[in-house]
């Protein structure tokens, strides 16, 4: 199987429609079978990699920053491999809970320089291919929050500065293109409107979730992104495993419940927007859809990403070398009309619940 090239939004990259999204590896996958499954990834055409700073997920303080060095160990073992790949990192944005990280609480200019070199020594790379902001300095809907409220502003360094930041990078050669992560219309305008104000590095992509049960991407970002020329790097199209159906009849825990999955294994995970009842239910409709039109469930989920105008690269994350042939496999898959239909009649039902 050969996989199409396709722009990175205005960018020069070039990159495969799927993605190798990398969280696991370090918490849920070893490094020596993270190093297997890269190996099998890129045999099988795909060139394009995500990681970021914060990872292996869940994020603790004794994993963070390990998905980039196995990664970095994996280049130093395969040097050819680092030149036939689009590289993707991210810098984290303010704390959230997460005080290893970084000290403050917002995401200063000098935040995103030191981040930068500490992603460019673990990777074992000269330069970042593309450099992503995680989440919004400022305080936004994300990670389950549905609502901005004002009052629960805390920004200390503004669009402005960040950008300032991360041209800085660029002009050094250390990072080639910037992007953005679960951010907003808003978000998204004001990085395109500045940069281009200032002659600052235009933003590229942005990489937000993006699957049956959370299309809240096609509330008017859809329509920023397309009249900006920003990509979506769709992330979780699997809903954190409820699309696949092995919490069909068993739920998250207790009897059947299978227990490598990410949702029965980490209480922390459960917790979140995909830990919902409501998600859950949803992604039971959506997974007896695809049965009863001849499909397992996650073949059904992928192809929705992967065939849909909106997204650009579809970023799938996996723990053994069956799910990542399978995922790749389903490339190619096409849904009819009245499929698509009966998909938008679920969500018009239970829209978004994993938002």
């Amino acid at each position: 199987m050969t996989f199409p090239l396709v722009q990175l939004g205005t960018s020069d990259l070039h990159v495969t429609p799927i993605c190798l999204g990398t969280m696991t590896f370090g918490e849920q996958v070893n490094e020596t079978d993270a190093h297997a499954i890269l190996d099998h990834s890129l045999a099988r055409g795909v060139n394009f990699i995500d990681t970021a700073e914060m990872y292996s997920v869940p994020p603790k303080a004794e994993t963070c920053g390990h998905t980039e060095t196995i990664l970095g160990n994996w280049f130093a073992k395969n040097p050819s491999a680092r030149q036939k790949l689009v590289l993707a990192t991210k810098v984290a944005g303010p704390s959230r809970g997460m005080p290893w990280i970084r000290d403050s609480q917002g995401l200063s200019a000098q935040d995103i320089l030191t981040s930068c070199e500490g992603s460019l020594r673990r990777l074992q790379t000269d330069v970042i291919d593309l450099y992503q902001i995680h989440w919004p300095e400022r305080h936004v809907p994300a990670f389950g929050a549905v609502y901005y409220d004002p009052e629960k502003e805390s920004s200390k360094t503004n669009i402005h500065a960040q950008l300032d930041a991360l041209a800085t990078l660029v002009k050094a050669g250390k990072v080639r293109h910037i992007g953005l992560s679960n951010e907003t219309p808003y978000g998204v305008h004001e990085f395109v409107r500045l940069a281009e104000q200032h002659g600052l590095p235009r933003v590229v992509s942005v990489q937000n979730p993006y699957c049956l049960i959370n299309r809240t991407y096609e509330n008017g970002l859809d329509e920023t992104c397309h009249r900006l020329n920003v990509a979506l790097l769709a992330y979780s199209p699997l809903g954190f495993g409820l699309l696949t159906g092995k919490y069909d009849d068993c739920g998250l825990l207790g009897e059947g419940a299978p227990k490598d999955g990410r949702m029965t294994k980490y209480e922390t995970m459960r917790k979140q927007r995909w830990g919902r009842p409501e998600s859950l239910a949803a992604a039971r409709r959506y997974n007896a859809l695809a049965l009863e039109n001849g499909m397992t469930p996650p073949q059904m989920a992928l192809a929705f990403c992967y065939t849909k105008w909106q997204v650009t690269s579809t970023i799938i994350g996996v723990t053994s070398l069956a799910q990542l042939d399978a995922d790749l496999d389903a490339w190619g898959t096409t849904l009819s009309p009245e499929l698509l239909a009966a998909i938008d009649a679920i969500r018009w039902d239970l829209r978004d619940p994993a938002q």
